[in-house]
């Protein structure tokens, strides 16, 4: 298998596709109804869902718990410079959520989609 699916539930899904393709260049492979669209970049795949969207990720299960947003899962995307993709997110209104940190192998920032889901900006020291 080549391809890597990320799933996130959002409360707006075409918000979320107008964040992922003008932030992040992420194309749309397919949008069939409101509550679901499936984009790409390079081998991953974001399937957007809303709550209740239709399929069987949006839905109430058994014990009557129901997929929302956000959280503190996310992936990650490396980027070549990340004070240049941080003042992109800024400059198209996005707040992240804390300041950029420094770790052992770079440095990071969280920057929150629509619906509050967290998507990861990496560079890289080496």
């Amino acid at each position: 298998m080549t391809n890597i699916s990320v799933r996130y539930i959002v409360d707006d899904v075409d918000a979320a596709v107008d964040f992922y393709t003008s932030l992040f260049q992420f194309e749309v492979a397919m949008q069939p109804a409101p509550g679901f669209a499936m984009l790409r970049r390079g081998e991953l795949r974001l399937l957007l869902n809303s709550p209740e969207g239709g399929g069987g990720a949006g839905q109430t299960l058994t014990d009557g718990s129901r997929p929302e947003p956000g959280g503190w899962n996310r992936f990650q995307l490396q980027v070549d410079d990340l004070d240049v993709a941080v003042a992109n997110a800024r400059k198209a209104g996005v707040e992240l959520r804390g300041d950029v940190t420094t770790g052992r192998g770079g440095r990071q920032a969280l920057v929150p989609d629509p619906a509050g889901n967290l998507v990861e900006l990496f560079e890289s020291y080496t």
